[in-house]
Order: C-alpha cells, then structure tokens, then sequence
C-alpha cells in the first residue's frame, strides 16, 4: 500500500532533510562507554508514554475522578515525581525532546505545523543502538518523518485511529490492524520482546500510546463505564480570566469550542457541525457489527440531548460531563494495558533489571479555567505525571520533589546503559534522584517556551521560567504581555501579579533568571 506519511513529508519540504547532523552523531557515537561485563547485566528500559493524559487523571496523583490500580503500580513499586514538566506543552515538540534531551530551538522541532523532525540528528535511541542495545519504537510517532535509530519500529500515521488503525512498517507500506488501538500496541510490544528482539542484548522499548488524545473514542467494552458518575466540577470553571490577555483569547473553550459532534458525538443528521465529516471519518472505521454496538449506546443519548437541547451554563456542564466520561474510559483500557506490559515482565522475570517508566507528552485541562486542550505554560498542561519502576540497584522510593523535564529523560537512560552522555544535550541524569541522593546543585528553575501560533486553539507564542514558588511567563509575536504568579498562595493561576506593588524585586529576580535560562540553552533572548 502506499505510504501517506513519506508523501506527506515530501510535499510538506520539498526537499531532503538527511544529513544535517550526521558527521555530529558519528562523532557522539565514538565516545560512547559500556558498563564492565555482559551486556545483559545492563538495565532494560520500558518507556510507556501517552498523548495528553494529565496527572488529575491518575488516582497516585488525584484520587478525585478515577482510579489507576496498575498505572499506580508503577509508582507503588517505586517512585512518583511531584515537580515534573516539559519544555513546550505540544505533542510533537515534547517527543523531540524526550529523544534529543535538548530544548524545542535546538532540536529544531519547535511546534506541529511548520516542523519536520531531523531525523538524522543525535538521539538517544541511536546512542543505545550503537552501544548494542535493541530499540524498538512502536506506536504514535508523530514527528512528520521516519524514525531513525531503532532496531525495530511500526508507527501511526499522524494523530492514528482508535478503531481498526493504519500502521506504517519498516517496509515502508501502509497496513489496517484490526481492533482497539490501546489493545494493539500492547499486543505488538509483548510481541516484540517475546519473539523479535534479540534476547542476548538489553533493550529500550518505547511503546507510544495515542490515548488520550482527543477525541476520545472509547473501546467498545467501556462504553457505558462511567455514565453513572458525576464528576467534580473544577472551582476555576467558570474563570472570567481577568488581568490574563491571552488566556481571554485562547479558543479551548469547553462551552463555545468543544465541537457537539466529534468531541461529544452527538450525530446529528439535520444540523452540522465544523468537525462532523471527520468525526463520521472516524467511527466509519468500524464494522458493522461494532458500529452497531456505538450506535445502540450513543443513539439514547443523542435523542435526549437534541430534545431538551441545553443551554448556556446548563449545556457548558452537560460537554463537561460527557467530556470526562469519555476521557476516563479510554484511560480505562489504557490503565488495563500498562498492567498487561508489567505482568509480562514479571512472568518473564524482566522485572529486576528492567526500568519501567510511564509519563505523557504534556497534561491537559480538565476543565480548569473552563478548558480543555493543553499549550500554555500554565500548570496542568506544564506538568506531566511522571512514574518509574525501578530495577535492583536504584534504591529511591516514594516521591521525588526536585524540578525534572523531558529533556532528563534521554541522559537518564543513557547513564542507565552505561553510555556517556553528550555533553551537547540540555537534559541532566535523574539517576542521582533514582538512587535516593538530593544533590546540593540540582537545578531550582525550568525554561519553557510555546511557539505554534497562530493555529488551532489559539494560544499566543510565549516562554517563561518556573521556580518551585514562582512563575513568569511573557507572551509575545502579536502582543507583549508579561504574568507573573506566586505558586503557593495561588496554585490555580487566577491571580497575575505583575506590576503590582511589592513584586518588584521577585520580578527583577525572575527575569534574570530567566535571562540566565536562555543563554545556557542558547535561546533567543529578544523576542
């Protein structure tokens, strides 16, 4: 079959992206190191990332909504990061640089509309290939290109399908697997390990997850799970946004952009809907006997709403509700997998030399600031759950406080292999953490920076600092609008302290932090 991904790519450039940092990763490849003795004595790395799930849907983060019985195994059996982030709260940005350990400008990957990832740069999956290990990536890619540095991958097309998806092949054809996707890429996983790899060298397994993007298409077994629960609605819900500019303008609206057809699947045949074509795309993947099991659920639902057709506050907390629903039974089967992958290692006796780690591309909103969808700097988009598993010899146990980003988790797992890390990547080794240490010079700040607009959503270009009380964010391009909140007294952001009175001195602070951030990282400074 044809591959619609590489005619993307092609019409998308126009022009070979291969060879850009090639002669730097032959060089970085050269100074690798190997652990002394058998390459089986080296740690094996699970890698379990997901699309948009956000920690208040994770009951070892927030115990208010759902429960995450094997997804909370992970940190039982071994730790939980309280003050995880990523650098650029967007999908594709935030996988460019888990696999580089690098910042979105210097990888050059900085937002999901005008990038193609470099493929042929240094990442970390090429850096454990080349010190022997087997790599394998499966599942949602989406970084506009081929991967590169894997022994064995199959990836989605773009965002990927929930039912019956395509999978592009390392034979570079376009192939329809049968059935659930949250289902089938576990599947290939345990299949991977069982019987492709070679079981004499240690490997780095990424299994990437389209769950929970939107627009959260249920399996079909879950489709009445949760409609007896009302969910708590969030206390900023109803957020007017005053004093924050661009939050007013952002278009991740609950109530006026939360699509009634593809986000709620309301089908209707009289009225229409921006998204409806797409969202019948969708669920027209199905079987006939499947469509008949959606319909027979939703078909009840969609004659209630159309015949009491809600309004104004009443239809903004009626999208929440559906909204929650669906996004908590698609981590259903996503909670049923990653138990299905950490019963397998243990079955196979993986578990004591196999470091498992589970996190998301970025959080989400869930109805904070009466939003869905992720991109600003502010906390539940910012903040990403974080969990590992750890192997012998990594003795940490329960929470780990200290800052940490997606540009930690390439050197983690290159110290883990026994691998120099490059002294070019922007990332630092958690294993320090991992081994219960607290480091006297480990980092207090983070740098983010947010760069897609404009585009879907809306949300304006900005970058900032974060430290473990504060938070200054300067948004820029179309507008110059500085926000500045202090993090304890005002955990949900409501409250823009900048240029008020007695927030001089923490702003001069911040900024100058903020300034050192962007030179160590070689960022743009004047923006």
């Amino acid at each position: 079959m044809k591959n619609i991904l590489t005619d993307h790519i092609t019409i998308k450039l126009g022009y070979s992206i291969i060879g850009f940092n090639s002669l730097f990763f032959l060089s970085a490849c050269n100074h690798t190191s190997r652990r002394e003795g058998k390459d089986a004595e080296r740690y094996n790395i699970v890698y379990i990332m997901t699309d948009d799930h956000t920690a208040q849907m994770m009951s070892c983060y927030d115990k208010r909504h759902i429960h995450t019985p094997n997804l909370d195994r992970i940190a039982a059996d071994g730790v939980r990061f309280t003050s995880s982030f990523v650098a650029n709260s967007l999908s594709g940005p935030s996988r460019a640089c888990m696999l580089t350990g690098k910042h979105s400008h210097t990888n050059g990957f900085t937002d999901n509309t005008t990038c193609v990832f470099d493929s042929s740069q240094q990442t970390m999956p090429k850096l454990l290939k080349a010190a022997g290990y087997e790599t394998a990536m499966i599942g949602k890619w989406h970084l506009e290109s081929l991967p590169t540095g894997f022994t064995f991958w199959e990836i989605l097309p773009g965002q990927g399908d929930y039912y019956n998806p395509d999978f592009i092949t390392m034979d570079n054809d376009t192939i329809q697997k049968k059935g659930y996707l949250t289902n089938i890429i576990t599947d290939m996983s345990i299949d991977w390990l069982e019987t492709q790899r070679d079981k004499n060298k240690p490997f780095c397994l990424f299994i990437h997850h389209k769950a929970a993007h939107r627009n959260w298409l249920p399996e079909l077994k879950y489709l009445s799970e949760y409609e007896d629960q009302t969910f708590e609605l969030p206390e900023n819900f109803y957020d007017d946004y005053h004093n924050r500019t661009a939050a007013a303008s952002a278009e991740m609206s609950i109530l006026k952009h939360m699509d009634i057809m593809y986000d709620t699947k309301m089908l209707s045949e009289k009225d229409d809907s921006r998204l409806k074509a797409t969202y019948l795309k969708f669920i027209s993947r199905m079987t006939d006997e499947e469509r008949a099991q959606y319909d027979a659920f939703y078909s009840p639902l969609i004659q209630e709403f159309y015949k009491t057709k809600p309004q104004g506050k009443e239809l903004a907390e009626w999208k929440y509700q559906r909204y929650m629903r669906d996004y908590a039974k698609v981590i259903k089967s996503l909670d049923d997998n990653v138990g299905r992958v950490l019963d397998y290692l243990d079955e196979k006796g993986l578990s004591d030399n196999t470091l498992v780690v589970y996190t998301s591309d970025q959080g989400f909103y869930m109805g904070e600031h009466g939003w869905f969808d992720k991109r600003f700097m502010y906390e539940e988009s910012m903040h990403t759950p974080l969990t590992m598993r750890l192997p012998r010899g990594l003795n940490k146990r329960g929470d780990i406080p200290q800052l940490v980003q997606n540009i930690d988790y390439a050197p983690t797992f290159l110290e883990l292999a026994g691998v120099s890390v490059p002294e070019d990547m922007q990332g630092v080794s958690l294993v320090p953490l991992l081994k219960g240490e607290s480091p006297d010079d480990w980092r207090h700040s983070l740098y983010y920076h947010f760069y897609e607009y404009p585009a879907e959503h809306a949300v304006k270009r900005h970058y900032g600092v974060r430290t473990e009380r504060y938070k200054l964010i300067h948004f820029y391009n179309d507008i110059d609008v500085w926000e500045l909140y202090d993090l304890k007294e005002d955990p949900s952001e409501m409250n823009n302290l900048y240029g008020r009175e007695s927030t001089e001195e923490i702003t001069r602070q911040l900024k100058d932090e903020l300034k050192t951030l962007q030179q160590q990282y070689g960022a743009p400074i004047s923006l």
